[in-house]
């Protein structure tokens, strides 16, 4: 009897250990960082009153339809960590992301060293795309000024279509009319100045931003095509480009002006 009573306290105290482990390993501070589709903004329109995209030494046109790019946000802040439950919960939950710390905030970084980062990333971002946008409409940079301002977003994923919706200021299709004909068109990928196309972060929840917000195509950088489809939403149609060319003729093609829309 007494052997057992033993047994009986020995199994108690080691699954009380083990319950104790549990705890603290679910309540620990890991070095990751939760994402969350983030809202999405037309290029094409205003944010806050102010133009998103302003031209001046060009002329430029009244534009129907939206180019929307789309974001994620961390809701993570820069000096924390998530606990173990969390990035449990986020892992089977489609509407969040877990990914390392390091790839959404520079190591080593102060909080206003990251609020740096991520502006510059966005101004660089945003000079590509003048460059590509002017070097496809033949313009020069010197007497054609762009300004772009899309408050409270960073990074270097919203290149494509500032890109895009420079082109649409200025020249639309060409023949007086949008290069969206009047659609709604979302779009992400980071842009260079000879208008390659790069993969963007969070491109998973990017899709659900889009599509909640009304959009059925979504320009694609062509790298991402399988990761994209993995996680694509229901009514979503995925239009994978690599070059800036690629995207032009991608919406002339769902405008019905011809040609044929790419796919993944």
């Amino acid at each position: 009897m007494t052997s057992v009573t033993t047994r009986i306290r020995t199994l108690l105290v080691c699954a009380a250990l083990v319950i104790s482990l549990v705890v603290v390993a679910l309540l620990a501070p890991l070095p990751f960082a939760v994402l969350v589709p983030g809202p999405t903004a037309d290029v094409l329109g205003a944010q806050r009153g102010t133009p998103v995209i302003a031209i001046e030494g060009a002329r430029t046109r009244e534009t129907t339809g939206e180019l929307r790019l789309a974001t994620v946000v961390s809701v993570t802040p820069p000096d924390a960590s998530v606990k173990s439950s969390e990035v449990v919960g986020a892992w089977f939950d489609e509407h969040r992301a877990v990914v390392p710390r390091d790839g959404v905030y520079p190591a080593g970084k102060s909080i206003e060293q990251i609020a740096q980062h991520n502006v510059q990333e966005m101004n660089d971002s945003q000079e590509a795309a003048a460059a590509a946008a002017l070097r496809h409409l033949g313009l020069s940079p010197k007497k054609v000024r762009v300004r772009l301002t899309l408050p409270d977003v960073g990074g270097p994923s919203a290149g494509l279509m500032f890109a895009l919706g420079i082109i649409d200021k200025i020249e639309g299709d060409g023949r007086g009319g949008d290069l969206t004909g009047g659609q709604t068109i979302g779009g992400t990928g980071t842009i260079a100045a000879d208008g390659t196309v790069g993969a963007v972060g969070g491109i998973e929840l990017k899709e659900q931003a889009v599509r909640r917000d009304g959009v059925r195509n979504f320009l694609i950088p062509r790298s991402q095509c399988a990761t994209a489809l993995a996680a694509r939403p229901e009514g979503l149609r995925l239009v994978p480009v690599r070059t800036l060319d690629d995207a032009l003729d991608a919406l002339k093609a769902l405008r019905g002006a011809g040609g044929t829309v790419p796919s993944c």
